[in-house]
């Protein structure tokens, strides 16, 4: 099951704006940022990515660009972070080795899982667990016990994603999640840093303020 840090945090069209999303996350000790900007030109992607580099640098939180290992490495990010019909982890190791750092890649059943751990990501991504909008087509949803199956299995860090709010994240929790992503449960906010409060409370056993 790997580390255990509890809130990733993905930022898509934040209402707060990125650079603010991406400040509250560092003041609340987030341990991921990842930027996804699926359907944004590669300049705007570049330029967003800068910025927010400039906010998480030197701090505890680790800034992962989505899908773009050429991006990532520009902006010298912490990591990136990979889709099934992404460039290959392998591969993308070969465009970007500098050491230390992270591959995460995302799974969506119990066959690539299986197969993302012979290829030793430094994360996983499990999910959907619930049904979410943020994907135009959205895979499968896994449900609670196929996500707990899959995490127990899996030999390195596994973050449960898809649909996951203040509503539902104690049951995530309960089903045997470590690590969760949120997406609109912080983007849609123009609070971000309450909202990752909220979160990370219930991530530690209390109720959200």
């Amino acid at each position: 099951m790997g580390d255990a840090f509890g809130l990733y945090l993905v930022l898509t069209d934040p209402v707060a704006g990125y650079e603010e999303c991406a400040a509250a996350a560092v003041r609340c000790g987030v341990r991921y940022l990842q930027l996804r900007m699926k359907e944004a030109p590669r300049d705007a992607v570049l330029e967003t990515a800068r910025r927010i580099r400039e906010i998480t640098l030197g701090t505890d939180t680790m800034f992962i660009i989505n899908d773009d290992v050429t991006v990532a490495r520009e902006v010298d990010a912490d990591g990136v972070h990979l889709g099934q019909r992404d460039l290959p982890v392998d591969e993308a190791r070969r465009l970007w080795p500098s050491p230390g750092k992270r591959f995460g890649l995302s799974t969506h059943n119990e066959q690539e899982a299986l197969i993302a751990s012979r290829l030793s990501p430094d994360y996983i991504g499990v999910g959907p667990v619930f049904a979410t909008p943020t994907k135009a087509n959205p895979d499968p949803v896994l449900g609670l016990e196929r996500m707990a199956s899959i995490i127990r299995s899996s030999p390195v860090a596994a973050v449960a994603i898809g649909g996951i709010d203040c509503g539902n994240l104690g049951e995530v929790l309960r089903h045997g999640a470590r690590n969760f992503c949120v997406v609109r449960a912080v983007n849609r906010r123009p609070d971000p840093g309450i909202a990752i409060r909220e979160l990370q409370r219930i991530w530690r056993g209390k109720p959200p303020c």
